[in-house]
């Protein structure tokens, strides 16, 4: 039994008890010994966890292609959509005081033919500041929407995402904050019927990141790709947890996330929870994490998690690997004259490379690829010995 104050309290048995609600109070302020804030610094977190209202918000620039639409809805009117409700206390927070959402909405039968961009700027950390975003794409409708972060915050947000039926959305959440920032955010999302869902979170900046995608289904034949980069500096923290619940026959999901360490401090946490629930028949699942730590500072936590409910699955598995440099890799690029710095390079180039290519837009690859270039040129101590 886990003991809050003078009150004991269960653990969770299983993933399918987990709490999700709109109000704050269901989310008691965590101590810090709970499964799902274990690895979270909170002496780090600049007492968010407890604040209040705040006239602090993000600078939003949007680009709005032909076939979306953008609205500021009051907080009266930022319904409680079919997108699954906030999973902590920190998205309940942003939910109450957010003071409405804004939507991005694309009708029904609709393809766009480029991105939605939405720019979000932090102005500083002094005060906390809180954001409710909707996405909501119509029945067999295509659309990608880029949310890109930028700036100085102490921030705490909730992304809710309805996919319709027979929609595909694909949703990139850029994380490139300066040093300073704690960012902690919900992506809730939910699949409709033989719909599509690409989730590609990239983090790069921030002293304090903490993103929980999850992602249900609310009919048959949906499908859900979870792709994830990260890159953790000396003295930051990163962390993904993930959740993946099935609850309805005949959905797929894949999840791919990817991160490097390097120096101080630096810290990668990865959580990745499935749930496949007894009427779950059919579904076909597969999880990996990948970590590479590039300094014998640097720690990796990897913990992926498969539930299971019925024995009538296509297919359930996970993978999860932490560890250095490939030495024979390095050896096969030195042998043809490459330099041992620049092989190291080459190698952790090719290890991001494919899920740059599977996150598929255009503008956002050449900008990771330049962002890992600049990692690698800023303070990457190479030729490091690391411990697996």
């Amino acid at each position: 039994m886990a003991r809050k104050g003078n009150v004991e309290a269960a653990p969770l048995i299983s993933a399918a008890q987990r709490v999700t609600s709109y109000e704050v109070t269901d989310f008691p302020p965590p101590s810090g010994r709970e499964e799902e804030w274990r690895f979270t610094p909170f002496r780090r977190l600049r007492g968010i966890l407890e604040a209040g209202p705040s006239t602090s918000r993000l600078k939003c620039t949007t680009e709005l292609p032909d076939g979306a639409e953008l609205l500021e809805l009051a907080a009266d009117d930022a319904l409680r959509t079919a997108a699954p409700a906030p999973a902590d206390r920190a998205a309940a927070l942003a939910y109450r005081f957010a003071d409405g959402a804004t939507a991005v909405t694309i009708a029904a039968n609709t393809e766009l033919a480029e991105p939605v961009v939405i720019e979000r700027k932090g102005s500083g950390t002094a005060e906390p500041t809180w954001a409710h975003l909707v996405i909501e794409v119509g029945a067999n409708s295509s659309a990608t929407v880029v949310v890109d972060h930028t700036g100085s915050a102490t921030f705490s947000g909730l992304v809710s995402v309805i996919v319709g039926d027979g929609a595909r959305l694909t949703l990139v959440s850029l994380q490139d904050w300066d040093d300073d920032t704690v960012h902690l955010e919900h992506h809730a999302a939910c699949v409709g019927r033989d719909a599509t869902y690409k989730s590609a979170v990239v983090t790069l900046g921030g002293d304090l990141v903490r993103l929980t995608p999850t992602v249900r289904f609310s009919g048959p034949g949906g499908s859900a790709e979870m792709l994830g980069l990260y890159f953790a500096d000396a003295g930051q923290h990163l962390e993904h947890r993930l959740f993946i619940d099935h609850d309805q026959p005949d959905c797929r999901s894949r999840v791919a996330y990817k991160g490097a360490s390097n120096g101080d401090g630096a810290h990668s946490v990865w959580i990745g929870d499935v749930l496949i629930r007894a009427n779950a028949t059919g579904t076909d699942t597969y999880e990996e994490n990948r970590n590479l730590l590039l300094g014998d500072r640097a720690r990796a936590d990897s913990v992926p998690n498969l539930e299971i409910e019925t024995g009538e699955v296509i297919g359930a598995g996970h993978a999860s690997t932490t560890g250095r440099f490939d030495d024979e890799q390095l050896f096969y690029l030195m042998t043809r004259g490459i330099s041992e710095d620049e092989a190291r390079r080459l190698v952790i180039r090719g290890f991001f490379a494919d899920i740059i290519e599977r996150i598929g837009v255009a503008e956002v690859r050449d900008r990771l690829l330049a962002a890992i270039e600049a990692e690698l040129a800023d303070g990457w101590a190479p030729g490091v010995a690391v411990e697996a």
